[in-house]
């Protein structure tokens, strides 16, 4: 009853209390057969949730956090292959929401600002396809603020790993117009030092 009632009230979009309902289930029943479903209605009513990307974002770590336990939990239950979809989903969002802060600031002029967004992109989202645009805004924020080794650092990391894409054809155009050496791009891709 408790698990159908968390079904009925997602489909009713009353999201809070189809988790109320769904956490219930869990805690009463943690070990049954239908637990990683209720984890799953838990992480798909925040998923469901989840808004524009210029708002708060912590319904969507909810998410994240969320199907992060169905994967881990029960991996050969029906639901992990769908959780993983959805978390993959999840991280792209959040990795355009730091985009979109970054490029604000990028725009604004506050270039340590927007470095520091870009590299989060990096950092934290790598796997998104965030990732060769943000290396290409921090090739643009560190020629901005004068910085130009470690440009050439970033400029390097995307030519290794994005060296098909238009982000790496604008930093190198870029590079090569602020008379930066790609010395340092050759010497990363083949692993010497020059």
């Amino acid at each position: 009853a408790l698990l159908m009632s968390a079904v009925a009230l997602h489909h009713e979009k009353d999201y809070e209390s189809s988790r109320g309902s769904a956490a219930r289930f869990i805690t009463f029943y943690p070990a049954d057969a239908d637990t990683p479903y209720a984890y799953y209605l838990i992480a798909l009513s925040h998923y469901d949730q989840i808004d524009e990307i210029g708002r708060d974002q912590a319904t969507t770590y909810e998410a994240l956090k969320t199907f992060r336990i169905i994967i881990e939990r029960y991996p050969d239950s029906e639901y992990s292959q769908v959780a993983k979809l959805k978390f993959d989903r999840t991280l792209d969002h959040l990795a355009t929401k730091e985009m979109e802060v970054g490029r604000y600031y990028l725009e604004k002029g506050h270039y340590t600002a927007a470095a520091n967004r870009f590299r989060i992109v990096i950092e934290d989202f790598k796997s998104t396809n965030q990732t060769p645009e943000a290396l290409h805004r921090l090739v643009e924020s560190y020629l901005s603020l004068g910085l130009s080794e470690e440009a050439q650092s970033a400029g390097a990391v995307l030519k290794l790993n994005y060296k098909t894409t238009d982000w790496y054809n604008e930093s190198y155009n870029l590079l090569s117009g602020q008379a930066v050496s790609y010395t340092h791009l050759r010497a990363h891709e083949t692993g010497r030092n020059l």
